[in-house]
């Protein structure tokens, strides 16, 4: 993607992760983007505006009553201006301005005003962003479009451990390209993706299950839907937030996964099975609760579940693409080339689960794009990036 035409408006909100929105700012300019700085007032008490200013080679935007570099109302021109707008490091005060729709500074006045596309990089104490309240904001924005990377996990600048540092200056970019590069349409395909992970029921209060959370399920969906695609998620348990615009069919074990694809299936133009169907079901499958036995050991007797993948693989229909996913802990690619053949897709997306940032429950992914001719590496990616690079493929497979 070409970056010299590109207008960005970088928010820079007051914590100590200000630091690295320099790198920021230095990596678009170096790419041939134009940067234009807002600072709230404590962004300014962490990193001088000379900084962002030397960087950027604009002006640094901090007061809303400060002098335009150009006569024009500031925060309306940096509205229409921006093709992207970014707020990294976003802090929690931030983040419940913007959901509540509060404009008293220069950076909430002008992110309220603008019509581009926003992406959020979070960085606070991990209370603060666990906190109901945080949460709730969170939500809101995202269903107003509003697009967040991370936080990460670590320890943060306060000694604390876990959630709440901001993605790294690359991490952050590679998103930025990834909403402003040019999508090939989906317009008038009906797109169906499986999400989550299936139970295997033991008694009435317990079962067998996997810690699949549906979110590379849900980013295929949501970024299939943004394309224009007619989407249809078959969901089973899931932790991430169901996408809003898609059609939701909802199961519980790989069998009911199985009957919904044999409706499904035949009307789609593009299946991708995102889902992590459970391999293995009890053989008895008691009514009432398991107890407890004085010590005895307790044996299941198991048998294997359908091969959802394989059966629609069968089911396929000329003019059909289809998308299988291989989570493997050894031999990944041998593993997934032999799924590519046996279960009769056009791709199959392979990731090491073992590896950090690629494992279930996270919003990263590392993988591989594997078809008949050959193979595609991706990076560590938001799984919304690799999404993306998915629907991309399966339109050049399409074509």
């Amino acid at each position: 993607m070409s970056w010299t035409s590109k207008e960005i408006v970088l928010g820079v909100t007051g914590g100590i992760a200000a630091y690295k929105s320099a790198e920021i700012v230095s990596r678009l300019r170096h790419l041939g983007a134009k940067v234009h700085v807002i600072m709230t007032r404590n962004a300014t008490e962490f990193v001088s505006p000379l900084t962002f200013q030397t960087l950027s080679a604009n002006q640094v935007v901090t007061d809303t009553f400060q002098a335009p570099e150009y006569w024009n109302v500031e925060h309306v021109a940096l509205a229409k201006l921006a093709d992207l707008f970014v707020i990294a490091p976003a802090t929690a005060n931030i983040l419940a301005k913007m959901a509540a729709g509060i404009a008293d500074d220069m950076l909430s006045t002008t992110v309220l005003a603008t019509k581009a596309p926003i992406l959020v990089a979070p960085a606070m104490n991990t209370g603060m962003w666990t906190a109901e309240a945080t949460q709730a904001n969170v939500r809101t924005l995202r269903e107003r479009g509003v697009r967040f990377i991370g936080p990460d996990s670590g320890i943060l600048a306060c000694g604390d451990s876990g959630a709440g540092r901001m993605s790294e200056p690359e991490e952050i970019v590679a998103a930025m390209e990834e909403i402003l590069k040019p999508r090939m349409s989906m317009d008038g395909l009906k797109v169906l993706v499986t999400a989550g992970a299936t139970r295997e029921r033991l008694d009435p209060v317990r079962f067998l299950t996997n810690d699949s959370s549906g979110k590379m399920g849900f980013a295929i969906a949501e970024a299939a839907r943004d394309r224009g695609a007619e989407v249809t998620v078959v969901k089973a348990f899931t932790t991430a937030k169901v996408p809003a615009g898609v059609r939701i069919v909802e199961v519980e074990s790989t069998q009911d996964l199985l009957e919904a694809m044999k409706i499904e299936a035949p009307i789609q133009d593009v299946i991708i099975q995102a889902a992590a169907p459970a391999d293995y079901r009890p053989i008895d499958v008691m009514g009432t609760k398991i107890k407890k036995q004085d010590g005895q050991e307790l044996v299941l007797r198991l048998t294997e579940t359908p091969d959802v993948a394989k059966a629609v693989g069968l089911m396929k229909q000329e003019g059909q693409t289809l998308v299988g996913f291989a989570a493997e802990t050894d031999h990944v690619t041998e593993h997934a080339r032999g799924k590519l053949k046996k279960k009769n897709l056009d791709l199959i997306v392979a990731n090491d689960v073992t590896r950090p940032g690629a494992g279930f429950g996270v919003d990263t992914n590392i993988a591989s794009l594997i078809t008949a001719e050959g193979i595609e590496d991706r990076p560590l990616q938001s799984k919304r990036a690799l999404a993306e690079d998915i629907l991309d493929k399966v339109l050049d497979i399409r074509t």
